[in-house]
């Protein structure tokens, strides 16, 4: 499941380096247009054909920063290829209005679709790492609340508990939190589309995880998914956007024809082999999967998206840090294997 992010605040340090991201930094004179160490165009990037915003002070950005000011030109283009491309910011818990505010702002002023990601149900992942939550069911709708509000009139998109559905389907859900779950689920897409220009998807995991996706049709109709945009698939997963594809179609078929987006921000290798949860953690050789886009050529596919922000760990596996801490070189291998 996809890890707990750890939100810090922009340091003022920070953002001068993010606005000092040039090769002037390490004292190299700036590269031309098209010249080795420029700056890609936003074609080239994907930005060009893609409606979701950008963050320009995203760990990745702050990286590529870092990376000139210490003369690392090369590595820093490379790593272009996540800082200047659109992910999901993670709501976080407590009081989410004021990121989200921040970023609704951002993304309105660019005239770009904020992309979100809300994960904070109670006793979420069935209790396993990253711990995290709501502690109960008051303080989750007093949380859905503020992130709606937030959200404004902001152009948005919500992947809505990744993980919920699946974890209920799967069985790992105790009995006695089944019923609250659904309830929460269904009221939380009832409270975010109230916001007139925002769209939700309710998670429903991917082929390696539910084997059937039949198994998936009712727990996502009693969570809500009549009143929902569609469903989304392969959060934080590897599954290549074939497999995803076809398997999502199986789904909306099922489920009166729902559309569904897909997270391709990692799964330009597809998966590792070996067991899921192995597979899943920090696996090595993988890459960056197809840009972001609401240009997928698919009438059911909604959008690729990249909601698993790349570069970010999944855990203390394969010498990671802990989940959702930003680790750069593992940042960089997604970013040099990628094919686009």
């Amino acid at each position: 499941m996809p890890p707990a992010v750890s939100r810090r605040p922009v340091t003022v340090l920070g953002l001068l380096l993010c606005l000092a991201a040039t090769a002037a930094c390490s004292g190299e004179p700036a590269a031309a247009p098209g010249a080795p160490g420029a700056p890609p165009s936003p074609a080239a990037t994907g930005t060009a054909a893609s409606p979701y915003w950008v963050d320009p002070h995203s760990r990745a950005a702050r990286q590529v920063a870092a990376w000139e000011a210490a003369g690392r030109n090369s590595d820093a283009q490379v790593l272009r290829r996540i800082a200047e491309r659109p992910a999901a910011l993670w709501a976080p818990g407590g009081d989410p209005g004021p990121a989200v505010r921040r970023a609704a702002a951002g993304a309105r002023a660019a005239g770009r679709t904020l992309v979100l990601a809300a994960h904070n149900l109670p006793h979420r992942d069935c209790g396993r790492q990253p711990a995290g939550g709501a502690k109960n069911a008051a303080a989750y709708r007093t949380w859905t609340g503020a992130l709606a509000d937030a959200l404004g009139n902001t152009e948005a998109v919500v992947v809505l508990e990744p993980g919920a559905v699946p974890h209920l389907a799967d069985g790992c859900v105790r009995p006695e939190h089944r019923a609250e779950r659904y309830r929460l689920l269904s009221e939380a897409v009832g409270r975010l589309k109230r916001r007139p220009r925002t769209k939700v998807y309710l998670d429903a995991g991917h082929p390696a995880w539910i084997k059937d996706p039949a198994d998936l049709v009712e727990p996502l109709r009693k969570a809500g998914l009549a009143r929902a945009d569609g469903f989304a698939l392969n959060v934080a997963g590897f599954q290549p956007d074939a497999a995803v594809r076809a398997y999502g179609a199986r789904i909306s078929k099922a489920a009166g024809g729902k559309h569904f987006v897909v997270d391709t921000s990692r799964n330009g290798e597809g998966p590792l082999p070996g067991g899921l949860e192995q597979a899943g953690c920090n696996p090595p050789g993988r890459a960056l999967g197809t840009p972001p886009t609401d240009r997928t050529d698919d009438p059911l596919v909604d959008a690729y998206l990249w909601i698993k922000r790349p570069g970010e760990s999944d855990g203390p596996c394969r010498g990671g840090p802990r989940a959702g801490e930003w680790w750069p070189d593992y940042a960089l291998g997604l970013a040099r294997r990628a094919r686009e």
